[in-house]
């Protein structure tokens, strides 16, 4: 008889220490179809991200992706390292857009933790915050921001209770 395993995703408090980093994988090709539907669901309609006929006349010479979308492609890929265990985001500060990113670009992330401490009022969580970092596939960083994550202690997850 085989032994039953279960996926797990995120860490607990325990398991981050300062100075470490995850280099968060796979990364994530944004083509133009993304960057169309997620402008417009989120009712962006600013030419750079839709009409390419407009977007090559800008300095840039094409559209752009909206920011919007690179912050959550990049926030989505440090989920499965950093709060995938998380009772909450606690917020994000920081944030810095470096450099453009194109229809076409891949783009990678890394986390690196920056403060973890027990929290005051909740003995069973404690907070993280960690700077993440967005690179195209050339190296070029585009993106970075702190977010604070509010994470359980081991045996305190949701995820244990399953």
């Amino acid at each position: 008889m085989g032994t039953r395993h279960r996926g797990s995703i995120g860490r607990y408090l325990e398991d981050f220490a300062v100075g470490d980093v995850y280099e968060h994988f796979p990364g994530r090709t944004i083509t133009e179809t993304d960057n169309i539907q997620f402008s417009l669901l989120t009712m962006n309609y600013h030419p750079m991200h839709c009409d390419s006929a407009f977007a090559a006349r800008s300095e840039f010479g094409k559209p752009l992706v909206n920011s919007g979308l690179t912050l959550a492609i990049v926030l989505g890929m440090t989920v499965n390292d950093v709060s995938g265990k998380a009772i909450a985001n606690l917020g994000w500060t920081d944030i810095k857009l470096t450099a453009p990113v194109f229809p076409g670009d891949t783009v990678y992330a890394e986390s690196e933790v920056l403060d973890k401490r027990e929290s005051k009022s909740r003995p069973t969580q404690g907070i993280v915050s960690v700077r993440t970092v967005g690179k195209k596939a050339d190296g070029t960083q585009f993106m970075s921001f702190v977010r604070s994550v509010l994470i359980p202690k081991r045996g305190h997850s949701v995820q244990d209770l399953v």
